[in-house]
Order: structure tokens, then C-alpha cells, then sequence
């Protein structure tokens, strides 16, 4: 285990919490319980876990400050959106006044999924809500 190495797991309340892996490491049933919607290990120095946990998150109702909270902390800023969306195969850009995200099989706004949002962020959150990326 590496100290880049932490739990986030997200509450039926839709709070997101952070939990140190040296505790949950060491007692395997640390997330057995009916509260616990969804648990994330990730590395965060990988951009990728980090989008894809607070995407995931978003799209399964977490409380918005905190995943606002985590997307600023670590950096995750429409710019940067780009390059996570060249890495998972998706499409993000301007449409109009919105950001839209799409899956790469993308055809037009009436034939594809695809999610709008006033960041990038955002637009990846409701793409995950209309076809699981989870």
C-alpha cells in the first residue's frame, strides 16, 4: 500500500467521505453496511480514478458542494476534462452555452446520449445518469 492509495465511499445520505486505507485495510467488512451506496478506492495521482469517482458520485445523488469540493482539490477543471475525455473514449465540448459529454459513438443530439451541464464536470455527471458508466 502506498500513501496515494484512499477510500471514499458514499453514504445513503449523500454525503461522500474520505477514510484513511491503513483503517479500512485492515478490517475487510470496514463498508458492510446498509448506509454505504457505493465505495471507491482510488490512487489520487491518477486522474482518471479521480474524474471517475467524482462522475460516479455525482450520478448517484452525492451531496454537489463536496464533489465541487474534490473537483477543485484536485484540479479538475474543464480544461483538464479534455484530456480525461480522450483517455475513457468520450467527447466533451461547447454546445451553445453548455458543455455537452457524449460516448464516442456519438451521431447527433437526437439519436445519442449525451449530457449538458455549465461545466464539463457537470455535463459527464448527467451523461452517467442517462447510461451507467458506474
Amino acid at each position: 500500500m502506498t500513501n496515494n492509495i484512499h477510500y471514499y465511499y458514499l453514504h445513503t445520505n449523500g454525503s461522500l467521505i474520505h477514510k484513511n486505507a491503513v483503517v479500512v485495510e485492515s478490517d475487510p467488512q470496514y463498508f458492510d453496511s446498509p448506509f454505504v451506496k457505493k465505495v471507491w478506492k482510488i490512487d489520487i495521482t491518477d486522474r482518471k480514478d479521480a474524474w471517475l469517482l467524482v462522475i460516479e458520485a455525482g450520478a448517484l445523488g452525492a451531496n454537489k458542494e463536496r464533489i465541487q469540493e474534490l473537483a477543485k482539490l484536485w484540479g479538475l477543471t474543464d480544461e483538464d476534462a479534455h484530456e480525461f475525455a480522450k483517455r475513457m473514449r468520450l467527447i466533451i465540448k461547447i454546445d451553445g452555452d453548455e458543455w455537452m459529454a457524449a460516448f464516442e459513438d456519438f451521431i447527433n443530439i437526437q439519436e445519442s446520449q449525451c449530457g449538458f451541464g455549465p461545466t464539463a464536470l457537470e455535463a459527464f455527471i448527467a451523461l452517467a445518469k442517462q447510461r451507467s458508466i458506474t
